[in-house]
């Protein structure tokens, strides 16, 4: 099939590669000229504009957007709103809340333009092993996207799990499972390096818990990766950020009253991660020292002397 792939940064451009890849062909834009021409050289039709791409592709349309959430995708929907026709197709790629698609869906769908959501996952190795997509929009609009769909995924790795807005939510509450899973890994890998007595080799037996272990999986198989390289992590910084589909899932769970606390604990330890010097943490330390009298850490000193309170 002919589509668009509008935004050619990590997942975007090697998405369009993929599509080149299986077949395709694929008209892409980004203002970045450097990004457009490197998928010239790879086999697509690169075009100066966004509305560009409509001028080139026959109906019914496909325009595929993996743009950053927000004013961007917004400014980008409206504008291919008032140039594609009736039938034409604009698939959502990126993280959006799926609350704004569902609105954004209604406005197009009144003039009959159909807006589909394409939950991605798959970083930088999509390209290799294939995205996994869930998405969401009424049948016959994901009936026209299917053949794309079905070259980007793997074997396997597509669903169209429901109406418009479902593949978003989807998508948000697979981020949150992953802050999970991400923060039970470094919690379990920090207790180990703990253990002194015992001098662990934490990147063997990252290894071979990804044999045979009940908690193997592609996220315990980057960890291994990333502790061969130095297992000191000496040069990355304990900052952890968020892009918010963590924090928009454990809202939905205050919201239909569902109980999350290994997912809410898991976003509120990235924000943690932030502040090595936190109020809340000196605050701590000052009220243990106020009824317990338990020593008080200067900074760049030694534990100043507390009182000889029992209380913890």
């Amino acid at each position: 099939m002919k589509l668009a792939m509008v935004g050619l940064g990590r997942m975007g451009g090697n998405m369009a590669q993929r599509l080149l890849q299986g077949g395709h062909e694929v008209v892409v834009f980004d203002v970045s000229p450097d990004a457009r021409r490197g998928l010239s050289e790879k086999g697509a039709l690169a075009v100066d504009t966004l509305l560009g791409v409509v001028a080139v592709l026959e109906t019914p349309r496909v325009v595929w957007l993996m743009l950053p959430a927000g004013k961007v995708t917004d400014d980008a929907v409206a504008a291919l709103g008032a140039a594609l026709s009736p039938g034409d197709v604009i698939v959502d790629g990126g993280n959006a809340n799926y609350k704004s698609f569902m609105a954004d869906a209604a406005k197009l769908a009144a003039n009959g333009i159909h807006y589909v959501d394409a939950g991605t996952s798959g970083g930088i190795w999509g390209l290799t092993e294939g995205y996994c997509l869930m998405v969401g929009g009424p049948e016959e609009a994901v009936a026209v996207v299917e053949p794309a769909f079905v070259t980007l995924a793997p074997p396997g790795g597509y669903a169209h799990v429901g109406p418009a807005g479902a593949g978003h939510f989807v998508k948000m509450v697979h981020n949150g499972i992953e802050y999970g899973l991400m923060q039970a890994y470094a919690e379990g890998f920090e207790l180990m390096r703990a253990a002194k007595e015992f001098d662990l080799d934490v990147h063997q037996i990252a290894a071979i818990w990804r044999y045979g272990s009940v908690v193997r999986s592609w996220l315990l198989d980057l960890t291994e990766r990333a502790l061969a390289d130095d297992v000191e992590l000496s040069t990355i910084k304990g900052y952890v950020d968020d892009t918010g589909e963590g924090r928009w899932t454990v809202q939905e769970a205050v919201d239909r009253a569902v109980p999350l606390p290994a997912i809410t604990a898991a976003l509120f330890a990235r924000f943690s991660s932030r502040d090595p010097d936190a109020y809340q943490a000196k605050l701590l330390a000052a009220m243990r020292n106020q009824f317990g009298g338990h020593a008080l850490h200067a900074e760049g000193g030694a534990p100043s002397a507390g009182g000889s309170g029992a209380a913890g």
